[in-house]
């Protein structure tokens, strides 16, 4: 299938994009109009750009529908300031609640039951139910287009930055299992960044010192087992085994089992073998048993 977006409604190819650029963390954004009144409204084309100076960005697009432009925009373009509040999985349908489209002037903390706190250096308000706040100045507004549907990116600088307590671990960081952050996909969807959706992936070794796929020899690049996860794993090894890791790790307890149930010298079960240890993120284990049977 090949989308052309000069071919296509707009409507069409914003449900595409939305569905394929994702998960995308939410900017729940609090303003103030030039009157005192409070606007809270969530933006999903939201990220974070710098952290000296600390930047964030989202977008309110122009509606589709009549090329409109939404109540946040119209508060930044008098006030210049904003309150960027995270979603968790504990506000979700509040948050969007606080999506629908309610009449100028009304007051969506109040429809969607948040609770409004004085922020310490800008004017629009904070939601105290959300696990991070951050109070920001609004540094510019680049307009991508004038039609319907084009985004009006907000370029905003942390001033100030509130997070919960409760959130932050014995070293003072931020948990990600308690901050339990949540992120929208197409239409309906979300997802939950919390319990099992949530793994690591060890970053590249530095230096450029990783090994690489392609120094992987070839029974275990061209294997029918394993996954391109599987050998990107194995690739960000700073090295290949030497005979005497390879020996350590035969001689080990785990070796010893794990080679004693695999009197099959078939190397699809070899495979399978060391693709369970790789899923275990034992990677120099997995390594060895492999380089084994290469050497066979």
């Amino acid at each position: 299938m090949i989308v052309d977006p000069r071919e296509i409604k707009t409507m069409d190819l914003h449900a595409y994009m939305l569905s394929s650029i994702a998960p995308r963390p939410i900017a729940f954004a609090s303003t103030i109009d030039k009157n005192g009144n409070p606007n809270l409204s969530p933006f999903s084309f939201f990220n974070a750009f710098g952290s000296n100076p600390p930047i964030v960005v989202f977008s309110p697009a122009r509606r589709v529908r009549d090329n409109t432009i939404k109540h946040t925009l119209e508060n930044i373009y008098d006030t210049k300031e904003v309150v960027i509040n995270a979603v968790s999985y504990a506000m979700v349908h509040q948050q969007s609640l606080a999506s629908c489209e309610y009449a100028k002037g009304v007051n969506e903390f109040e429809k969607a039951g948040f609770t409004a706190v004085a922020s310490q250096i800008v004017k629009p308000f904070r939601v105290k139910e959300s696990p991070v706040q951050m109070e920001c100045k609004v540094l510019e507004v680049k307009e991508t287009g004038t039609q319907g549907g084009a985004g009006n990116l907000i370029i905003c600088e942390i001033l100030l930055m509130h997070i919960d307590d409760n959130i932050l671990d014995e070293h003072g960081k931020i948990d990600q299992h308690k901050i339990d952050l949540v992120a929208r996909l197409g239409g309906d969807w979300y997802c939950r960044a919390s319990g099992d959706a949530l793994f690591t992936v060890p970053k590249p070794l530095a230096k450029q010192t990783s090994i690489g796929v392609d120094a992987l020899p070839q029974n275990i690049k061209q294997s029918h087992v394993l996954s391109g996860n599987n050998l990107g794993q194995l690739g960000n090894s700073e090295s290949l085994p030497d005979g005497d890791e390879i020996k350590n790790f035969a001689e080990s307890e785990e070796g010893k089992i794990i080679l004693r149930d695999l009197q099959i010298k078939d190397e699809n079960v070899i495979h399978q073998a060391a693709k369970k240890l790789l899923e275990q993120n034992k990677t120099r284990e997995a390594f060895c048993l492999l380089m084994m049977s290469t050497m066979q």
